[in-house]
């Protein structure tokens, strides 16, 4: 019988797990068995005692609990377990399969080293952003969350109350955001702000999301010249001259604003600077930022990953991981994204619980970067190559 193994994350600050009762009962009726790290679930808010009535078996981490797993699903990339005095990749048997985040392109070392110990991945960023793949999509399901942590994080900041009220002493004007950035974490964050009553207006280089901004009752701030849609429906960098003229238009908006939400991000590239601390100067003192492209670069000239800070009188909120902030309901869309992975790698014609990579279904076909010894995704294929060791191609 294939085992699928649950792991405890031991990432700092990693609250969120990669099953829940709910997946793991589903997965055991597709024919598996499944192993839950004792405390796996403790900091999202599910007991041991919860797994065990859903029919896992929970025992402490152990060698063994990772060495005889076929499956692993986590939520963070593998990494030194100090515990167990190994790297996590290094307790993976040969041929196991590793489902979760792994940032291939950004993480070469730790690919060539799943790659040499004969582990395939299957990596929840890399999945397509095609119809039938948005069950899977995990990208999507953390950035919705996100967008609207963000937001209620801004408002803990801010130095005033989000909606209009009238009072007997006067009026209270509204709160005005800004949210640059209309993705899945955008529109969540805009449809937050709007009901937390705040006055909202969004930009992004896309011009396909207007009609989108505008049914969830904010203003679309429109930049003709700095107008970029990529592959996908992902934003592409832009150019030079393309990013200065953004810059210009929509800094007269974010001066004004009491709140900026920032989520633009560009696949496999530095999130681009769109706040610049001459802006951030301007703004008014009590003003509060949250850039959620913190991790990879930020889109706040004066962000600080990981740190909430001061500058010029504005506040500017750099944390890392806010899915983890509700990791509750966090652990339970991505363990459903996880488990419609497993669904579709199970062979239904076979024994229960039998995997068929099946390479002729493009949600495998693409998200599966590392299987049979060769790095098959060419950026990260590009990125170990780089190291000066080559990676085995693949097609």
């Amino acid at each position: 019988m294939t085992t699928i193994f649950v792991p405890r994350e031991v990432t700092p600050g990693e609250t969120r797990v990669a099953a829940t009762p709910e997946t793991i009962k589903r997965l055991i009726k597709l024919g598996y068995a499944v192993v839950v790290e004792a405390g796996a679930g403790a900091a999202s808010a599910t007991p041991d005692a919860d797994y065990t009535a859903a029919g896992a078996t929970v025992e402490p981490g152990s060698r063994d609990a990772w060495g005889k797993a076929d499956i692993i699903l986590k939520v963070q990339p593998p990494m030194q377990h100090e515990a167990l005095g190994a790297h996590e990749v290094d307790l993976m048997k040969q041929g196991a399969l590793l489902i979760g985040f792994v940032w291939s392109v950004l993480a070469p070392e730790l690919s060539q080293r799943l790659r040499d110990r004969g582990v395939s991945v299957i990596a929840m960023e890399a999945i397509p952003r095609i119809s039938r793949a948005q069950k899977h999509d995990a990208l999507s399901s953390q950035a919705n969350l996100a967008g609207y942590k963000a937001v209620l994080m801004g408002a803990d900041a801010l130095k005033r109350i989000m909606p209009m009220l009238v009072t007997a002493a006067g009026t209270i004007k509204p709160a005005r955001v800004v949210v640059m950035g209309a993705g899945v974490a955008g529109l969540q964050a805009i449809a937050t702000a709007k009901r937390l009553g705040a006055v909202v207006e969004a930009t992004d280089v896309r011009p396909a999301v207007k009609e989108q901004v505008e049914s969830l009752g904010a203003k679309f701030i429109d930049v003709p010249e700095a107008r970029a849609e990529g592959e996908g429906g992902y934003a592409k960098e832009l150019t030079k001259e393309q990013l200065e003229r953004q810059r210009q238009v929509v800094a007269e908006h974010l001066v004004l604003a009491d709140m900026i939400i920032t989520t633009a991000l560009i696949p496999g590239r530095k999130a681009p600077v769109l706040v610049p601390a001459d802006v951030v100067k301007r703004m008014r003192p009590g003003s509060v930022i949250v850039d959620l492209a913190v991790q990879q670069g930020g889109n706040c000239e004066l962000s600080e990953p990981g740190e909430t800070v001061v500058r010029e009188g504005v506040t500017i909120i750099g944390a890392l991981n806010v899915p983890a902030l509700v990791a509750t309901d966090a652990s339970a869309v991505y363990a459903r994204n996880l488990l419609a992975v497993v669904q579709d790698l199970t062979d239904k014609k076979a024994a229960p619980g039998t995997v068929k990579l099946n390479l002729e279904d493009e949600v495998i076909e693409k998200s599966l970067i590392i299987h049979a010894g060769e790095v098959r995704h060419a950026p990260t294929r590009e990125a170990v190559a780089a190291l000066g060791q080559p990676a085995a191609a693949s097609s």
